[in-house]
């Protein structure tokens, strides 16, 4: 029996046994890293970014952050820890939520935020974004487009998977696919399941609404396969000869580069407003990490200061991350 490729896909990341059917560290212990477990100052560039478009009256104070895609609560955590730092009396008038369907990894965000802040944080949980229902929101999100399931297209057919062998072959065609890959003159490669879904709920989820999110990827499509596997910090190209998916299935991540024209067609379809794209390195920059660095110069001690340093090179260095991931900025009803 076959099965298309995003299904396929999908009961990896997502079935009852999925990779994420359980909790998973992220980092050093885990099989990959992100923005978010290499330094703290990520969350808090993108906090003195939400404080300023408070302070400019683009934002009330009584915004609503949300962080969708949360995993542990890191990001979310750090960017309530920044607030307190840069502007205490918004913890007085704003509220803190994220969007996880999973009742497990809700359970471990609560313990999270009940370990690093007591009782000071109230945290809310929504299954999805168009349940937030605030006046105002700050959205955030971190690595979430590459981790919708895609489809796979080549030379005009798309990708079916034998489950019993785990053997992928072109032999479809899914128009809705080809629809999409066609938009993009994409002849070869992935093609994301979900985005016009998602943007719809997003848009639904305040009357006012900022929503930030850092992946990587292009807006051109590369026309080649970039599906691959993550296993203990090691990567595995989905087509590798010799791959053995039976053994990584469900025990390993699989992720893609994100295509961000369809990204940015999507969240302008379901009536956003494209505020910015930009690489990770200029948009930490006009966040006002400089001011971030300029900060802990002044706090910090020698070797704290070095060691808080060469991870935040990390999220800028244009051979590491600051070219590769990029910012997508869309705005609802923002003057």
């Amino acid at each position: 029996m076959t099965i298309p490729f995003s299904e396929f896909m999908y009961r990896w990341l997502y079935g009852p046994d999925g990779y994420y059917a359980a909790f998973k560290a992220i980092g050093k212990e885990g099989d990959f890293y992100t923005a978010v477990s290499t330094s703290r100052f990520f969350g808090a560039t993108i906090a003195h970014y939400l404080i300023s478009l408070i302070r400019s009256k683009k934002l009330s104070a009584e915004t609503e952050l949300v962080e969708i895609g949360a995993h542990q609560g890191y990001l979310l955590g750090d960017m309530i820890e920044w607030i307190a730092h840069e502007a205490p009396e918004l913890l007085e008038t704003m509220s803190f939520s994220i969007v996880e369907r999973h009742l497990p990894l809700q359970l471990i965000q609560k313990e999270y935020f009940q370990k690093r802040f007591g009782e000071d944080i109230k945290i809310d949980h929504y299954s999805s974004p168009d349940q937030i229902g605030a006046n105002e929101a700050f959205i955030v999100s971190n690595e979430i487009f590459d981790s919708f399931p895609c489809d796979l297209v080549f030379k005009g057919k798309t990708a079916v998977v034998e489950e019993s062998g785990y053997s992928i072959g072109f032999d479809a065609q899914d128009s809705r696919v080809l629809e999409i890959a066609e938009r993009y003159g994409q002849i070869k490669g992935e093609v994301a399941r979900g985005y016009e879904e998602f943007a719809q709920t997003v848009y639904d989820s305040a009357q006012k609404v900022i929503f930030v999110s850092f992946d990587y990827g292009d807006k051109e499509v590369r026309n080649d396969f970039s599906i691959r596997i993550y296993k203990g910090h090691e990567v595995f190209p989905l087509f590798e000869e010799g791959i053995d998916l039976k053994s990584l299935y469900a025990k390993s991540d699989i992720t893609y580069d994100v295509n961000f024209s369809h990204v940015i067609d999507a969240f302008e379809g379901a009536g956003f407003e494209t505020a910015a794209f930009k690489t990770q390195l200029r948009a930490l920059t006009e966040y006002g990490l400089p001011y971030l660095i300029e900060q802990l110069a002044a706090r910090a001690d020698r070797t704290l200061y070095l060691r808080e340093i060469n991870k935040i090179k990390t999220l800028i260095d244009p051979t590491i991350m600051g070219e590769r991931f990029k910012l997508v900025e869309f705005h609802k009803n923002i003057g």
